[in-house]
């Protein structure tokens, strides 16, 4: 029997998933069979709906790969309703203390392990499998808390010490524009808080995670060796809109050649 994400998790083996940004049911589908680990339906920075969400769930699920979801905020309301749609998880925004780490965790779990209102839709299988996914939830549900400001990578040892937290992704943009350097990820002071990061990872159970935003082999490389396990590679549009650039620039270059 293959061994379940949130087993590989506890286990610190590295996967690699993706993120997707597009509202659109046949790209979703080329991800989910692309061979990603995992993949994130990003709800904060995008149009995507909570219909849309499910139906993506729907598919990433019928293509053998986990469906986790990125929402708009650390809400009770918001992380219940993509629960019950299906997700497996959720990657939860700007946790920046132990408390708001808490907060996520209260949120997904039902009690006494969290607070999470009890209602049935598709996870529950329309209201005739409650119990089985009761136990599911208890054993396979994750929660990704995402280190995006200063503040947080100060509490980091804090925020993985709260049980049900199963690990973090940095938000590399959010973090830099913390320090008031909004993208400027070879400056010193954003260097140095991702260097605090992977100190306090090394020496933690829990994994880390890193998007790894703009497709690139040496940056995988490099967070794999800095002991990333949670690493999200590239994100739809992003591979889309960089393949079409880079074709169209061949294909100016063949036409300037005739």
């Amino acid at each position: 029997m293959d061994r379940t994400l949130k087993t590989r998790i506890k286990k610190r083996e590295l996967t690699i998933g993706s993120w997707l940004s597009l509202s659109h049911a046949p790209i979703c589908e080329m991800m989910a069979q692309a061979g990603f680990d995992w993949l994130v339906i990003d709800m904060e920075h995008t149009n995507i709906d909570y219909q849309t969400a499910t139906d993506m769930i729907r598919i990433i699920e019928l293509s053998k790969c986990i469906p986790l979801v990125r929402v708009g905020e650390n809400s009770p309301t918001i992380i219940k309703r993509v629960m019950d749609s299906g997700a497996h998880g959720v990657l939860v925004p700007m946790v920046n203390t132990r408390e708001e780490a808490q907060k996520a965790v209260d949120s997904v779990y039902y009690p006494p392990a969290g607070k999470r209102g009890v209602g049935l839709f598709r996870a529950q299988n329309y209201g005739s499998s409650f119990q089985e996914y009761k136990e599911w939830l208890e054993k396979e549900a994750i929660v990704i808390v995402q280190i995006e400001h200063i503040k947080a990578v100060e509490n980091l040892t804090d925020i993985l010490s709260v049980g049900g937290v199963d690990g973090f992704i940095i938000g590399p943009y959010d973090l830099s524009a913390s320090l008031r350097l909004p993208g400027q990820f070879e400056h010193k002071l954003v260097k140095a808080a991702l260097e605090e990061v992977e100190r306090v990872m090394i020496n933690h159970k829990k994994v880390g995670g890193s998007h790894i935003v703009h497709p690139s082999q040496d940056d995988l490389n490099y967070k794999i060796k800095q002991g990333y396990k949670f690493i999200a590679y590239g994100v739809d549009m992003i591979f889309f809109s960089e393949k079409l650039n880079q074709e169209i620039r061949s294909v100016y270059e063949v036409k300037d050649k005739d």
